[in-house]
């Protein structure tokens, strides 16, 4: 579930050399939990449709309440609640690999949440779990947010073994955090849930995706929160599939939908066979 071999997992899946696709969700939560969940089928239907075989949510996409403590009272028990049997259901209906975002899972802190991704595969089968380490704080003329008052830190890097290769888990704020991304050693995609504020999405956002790609000659599916939200919170959107050479595949700059795009593991291999950036690190 956790940490792989990255060169017995590379040999096992050396045999995946066809492009498929994969999507990333985008959305505007708001304070209701049902209504979200809604929507977020409303997509996953969608890019399924498409033949995405990995969708990932954003983060947040049960709730972003009216006040940050309002994700404490739907917090659940890991392995029970309505928000992961709508993760399970839906990837085994569908038949995809579901990156569920971040959901609020109970923490060692009664009035705190471990701000949780998880991995479903085609099974309905959860497979990874990846607990956000670097909690967000800004204070900015109007803008404050402090995660750490309601959200525990998770402490371990996560790497899963697919079908389609390895994929490193990350949440949002982690973007600033390229140490993050080399300790994944070698992963083919990085998904990326996240709610970046339109303030430091603005200047910020494109310029971290492109270079967690470009540094780690690996896919970044990075899937937002976009638009307004009923609590007056702004998030900046602009979802986007990037290759490992930094393109930008598809984009969506606000409001719900999904982008969607091919992988291909030979363009991946070619591009690391040609630039051997990953074996020359010395550090």
């Amino acid at each position: 579930m956790n940490m792989l071999d990255p060169n017995s997992t590379q040999q096992r899946i050396a045999a995946q050399t066809l492009a498929f696709k994969v999507a990333a969700v985008q959305m505007a939560s708001g304070p209701n939990v049902m209504g979200n969940l809604n929507e977020a089928r409303r997509l996953i239907e969608m890019a399924a449709a498409q033949g995405a075989r990995l969708v990932v949510l954003p983060e947040y996409f049960p709730i972003i309440g009216m006040k940050d403590t309002d994700k404490i009272a739907v917090r659940e028990q890991a392995g029970i609640g309505m928000i992961q049997s709508f993760l399970s259901e839906t990837a085994r209906k569908h038949k995809i690999w579901l990156v569920g975002g971040s959901i609020p899972l109970e923490a060692h802190a009664p009035d705190k949440v471990r701000s949780a991704c998880l991995v479903y595969d085609e099974l309905g089968e959860q497979v990874a779990r990846y607990d956000k380490i670097h909690l967000f704080n800004l204070d900015l003329g109007n803008e404050h947010y402090h995660e750490a008052r309601t959200i525990e830190p998770g402490d371990q890097v996560v790497v899963v073994d697919s079908p389609f290769g390895r994929i490193g888990l990350a949440i949002c704020y982690d973007l600033r955090f390229p140490e993050l991304f080399r300790a994944m050693k070698n992963v083919d995609i990085i998904v990326l849930p996240s709610a970046f504020t339109e303030t430091t999405g603005k200047m910020h956002w494109e310029v971290l995706v492109r270079a967690r790609a470009i540094e780690n000659l690996a896919y970044v599916v990075a899937a937002a929160q976009g638009g307004y939200h009923i609590s007056g919170r702004e998030t900046h959107g602009n979802s986007m599939i990037v290759d490992p050479w930094g393109r930008v595949l598809d984009r969506l700059s606000r409001g719900s939908g999904i982008v969607i795009a091919d992988v291909n593991p030979s363009y991946l291999s070619s591009l690391r066979a040609s630039l051997p950036a990953l074996s020359h690190r010395t550090l």
